[in-house]
């Protein structure tokens, strides 16, 4: 894109005659009356605008012997008719450029023609502008601000809601929820328990603090446990295997008497083996049998 200087005015020279001439064209006496001389030839002013004068290329009228003309390229104006064809800034002394119909532009017009418009003030987005492009829209980094606060984000962090743009302290503020336990907003991430919001990093195991969101846990009193931790620091031994009752898995259903516990494959006759869950069973010299084998001892 070039931007140009007009080449300056035309070559004519105007004066008042003090010796015997005539016009050129009219042939009226030109002694002591103002003329003007053009490629050798002397006339009258008014058969100067009539037959000589170019003819400017904006308001389409002669550029009179008095006027300050300005040409470019085989075209020519009224110095009042030289301005920008879309902010009507006159140009003269200033650079220009020529464009589509003979119409001259600025050059900050020229360069806005065709660029990006910012949502925010609706003017072009010059090349060399700082701004900031989203979902296909921009806007001068200045033009890029917060829709409750009005602070300038540029740059920064932000959150779109509808079509509002928003600070990370308003969004805070107007739409994150509290995580549960350390109340303080949740900006991304998190999880849901029991309609509770938390962050990832606060939904921990009480005994090791690794973060269990996603992964198998236990809920006793308020307090959450991975299934290691679980099964050593808080299940029931079962009496019969010695081993943690975690709920998971086999053995799940619990077997539970005068405060002892089993898994429900390990609660069996202890002289026959026999399943017993869900069964009568005799209670004996802190012994589990069958209905029939304690008559057998």
């Amino acid at each position: 894109m070039a931007y140009h200087r007009h080449s300056g005015p035309s070559s004519y020279t105007v004066g008042t005659m003090s010796e015997r001439f005539d016009c050129h064209y009219c042939r009226d006496a030109l002694h002591g009356k103002k003329y003007v001389q053009k490629e050798g030839r002397h006339c009258c002013v008014k058969c100067f605008e009539k037959f000589c004068a170019n003819t400017c290329i904006e308001c389409k009228k002669p550029i009179g012997a008095d006027a300050k003309e300005l040409h470019f390229k085989n075209r020519y104006w009224h110095d009042s008719c030289f301005r920008c064809f879309k902010c009507y800034t006159s140009l003269v002394n200033e650079p220009f450029m020529l464009k589509e119909n003979n119409k001259v532009w600025c050059s900050n017009c020229g360069a806005a023609e065709g660029a990006n418009k910012c949502k925010g003030c609706f003017k072009a987005i010059i090349a060399g502008d700082q701004n900031v492009e989203y979902k296909k829209s921009h806007w001068h980094k200045e033009c890029f601000t917060c829709s409750q606060c009005k602070q300038v984000i540029g740059t920064g962090s932000f959150f779109p809601k509808g079509d509002e743009i928003f600070c990370v302290s308003c969004h805070e503020d107007k739409f994150a929820k509290l995580c549960f336990k350390c109340k303080k907003a949740i900006t991304s991430g998190g999880l849901t328990y029991q309609e509770q919001p938390w962050h990832s990093e606060c939904f921990i195991c009480t005994g090791c603090s690794k973060q269990i969101g996603g992964k198998r846990f236990t809920a006793v009193e308020d307090q959450f446990y991975c299934v290691d931790c679980y099964k050593s620091f808080v299940a029931k031994k079962c009496v019969g295997c010695k081993s943690p009752i975690t709920g998971f898995g086999r053995g799940s259903t619990v077997v539970s008497h005068e405060g002892q516990s089993w898994h429900d494959y390990c609660f069996k006759c202890t002289k026959c083996s026999r399943p017993l869950a869900n069964r009568r069973f005799v209670y004996h010299n802190e012994q589990i049998y069958c209905a029939d084998c304690p008559h057998r001892l």
